[in-house]
């Protein structure tokens, strides 16, 4: 899809659909005149639309305006329109759109849309609601339903506007370049497939690239996750990719982002129930959101060393599995006594994080991992948890999230929730009973942080939409790519 801004006046756009937004009351950016504004009064005051956040309008042959439809897409209150939801309100008039088979598109970007963050969440929403799940379908006719072309009109292409549409254009297509990944069923996204596309998206942005094999693993002593893998056919890896900038800010700085990458999980003889195990396939979504979020750093080039290191297992059943009472040795030195091998993730990330912060020196370190039920009992699916141990990182993490239009609840970690991780076996158990389940496996994954400002994504409820959305489709999310990137440029600007 080509997204550009253009300068021309709405009116005189000649294209298959005009957007406009219209806020409650019926008020549109900009003011619509002629037959078009009085067919929107009527279809207000009869009830037919009411201007709510992401519902849509189609006024066929409007008058006054050379385009061949216009779309009103309901904004609710003027004053409550934010960049999070004109970037769903953007999504959804796309996902209104393509059905009908257009090809091209405008929205009028005036008023409060007329600023560089308006502009980069159009850009983001539009491509992000044209991302579908259906690429292994073979009807022809499914294919035709794509728009060609999308443009943004302003009153003026100012240098700032440009920036911020590059910059959406790149973000949404690392976001949807990690749906693609999250979205793959496992026979085809197996953990060395994963290191393939690791490779071609290193060759392609010019990263720094090492895929840590099975043998390299067992030498160092990653002994949790190869205790994970071993009842799997297909080998393990760790992938840890590396960008370096020309200049940082500060060059004592190693941002760390880890991601969980269970490319399937029956969860082992602790097995879990068939219904819904086909969505095991997104248990990478940790790990494909870091290899994304890498893709847009290595474009937009913040200025500061960013590494990403994604733990790739499958976690299958066979005569060689992990077995519930196992004791295994981490890359830190400390043992877990397996007491359930469906908690398989946190014995990955420990490795991980370990490898990160002490053979590679990170020193702040970000995880995301599809980890706990519990969290999404705790939260829904509505917010991913975020624990951490740094207040400041904390307060980064945060503000890039709402600079992302991404979600998180701080989660408490006190230390008190070590009296549930214990064992008269092995330095730690990987679960802690039934309470607290989200903040034990938090605090099971501080274990192995070696201090460093640390903090935990656990996106179990958020990585997948089991509902499609308006503006979104059905299935993966590709949530936290937003987040990592306003995180590494804030890192960059500090």
């Amino acid at each position: 899809m080509e997204i550009k801004l253009i300068t021309t006046a709405p009116e005189l756009i000649e294209i298959d659909a005009l957007v406009a937004f219209c806020f409650a009351g019926g008020s549109t950016l900009p003011p619509l005149n002629g037959a078009a504004a009085d067919l929107l009064a009527e279809a207000c005051a009869s009830g037919e639309f009411d201007p709510k956040p992401c519902e849509t309008l189609l006024i066929h042959r409007p008058g006054g305006l050379a385009a061949r439809r216009l779309l009103v897409a309901g904004a609710g209150e003027r004053d409550k329109l934010t960049a999070a939801l004109a970037r769903q309100i953007a999504g959804a008039a796309i996902r209104t759109l393509k059905p009908m088979k257009y090809r091209s598109a405008a929205f009028i970007v005036d008023g409060e849309l007329a600023s560089p963050a308006m502009v980069e969440a159009v850009a983001e929403g539009v491509l992000l609601a044209d991302f579908e799940t259906d690429r292994l379908k073979t009807d022809p006719k499914l294919r035709e339903k794509h728009i060609d072309r999308v443009y943004l009109a302003v009153a003026q292409a100012a240098p700032a506007m440009e920036t911020a549409l590059a910059k959406g254009i790149v973000v949404a297509g690392a976001q949807n370049f990690t749906r693609t990944l999250v979205n793959e069923p496992s026979n085809l996204m197996t953990p060395p497939k994963l290191a393939e596309h690791a490779r071609a998206l290193a060759a392609e942005h010019g990263l720094k690239i090492d895929i840590l094999d099975e043998p390299r693993l067992r030498q160092m002593g990653c002994g949790a996750l190869l205790g994970v893998a071993q009842g799997s056919i297909e080998p393990p890896c760790l992938i840890h990719l590396e960008y370096v900038p020309d200049t940082a800010v500060d060059e004592s700085v190693h941002l760390a982002l880890v991601g969980k990458g269970v490319t399937f999980d029956t969860g082992g003889v602790s097995i879990k129930p068939s219904e819904g195990m086909e969505k095991m396939k997104y248990d990478m979504a940790g790990a494909a959101s870091v290899l994304g979020a890498m893709a847009a750093i290595a474009q937009l080039k913040p200025a500061v060393r960013v590494s990403a290191f994604a733990p790739c297992v499958e976690n299958m059943l066979s005569n060689n599995a992990q077995r519930p009472g196992d004791i295994v040795r981490t890359l830190s030195g400390k043992t877990v006594e397996v007491l359930n091998t469906d908690a398989e993730g946190r014995l990955i990330l420990a490795d991980a994080l370990t490898y990160a912060t002490r053979n590679c020196g990170a020193t702040h370190v970000v995880d995301a991992a599809t980890l706990t039920g519990a969290i999404v009992v705790a939260l829904g699916h509505i917010h991913a948890g975020l624990f951490s141990n740094n207040a400041a990182l904390q307060d980064l993490i945060l503000a890039a999230s709402k600079a992302a239009g991404e979600t998180f609840w701080p989660m408490p970690l006190d230390d008190d929730y070590n009296d549930y991780l214990k064992s008269p076996s092995a330095d730690l158990p990987n679960i802690g009973g039934r309470w607290g389940g989200a903040v034990t496996a938090a605090k099971f994954l501080e274990s192995f942080v070696e201090g460093k400002p640390w903090a935990h994504l656990d996106i179990a409820g958020t990585a997948w939409l089991e509902e499609g959305k308006p503006y979104l489709a059905k299935g993966p999310s590709g949530l936290p790519v937003r987040t990592f990137v306003e995180l590494a440029l804030a890192f960059g600007a500090r």
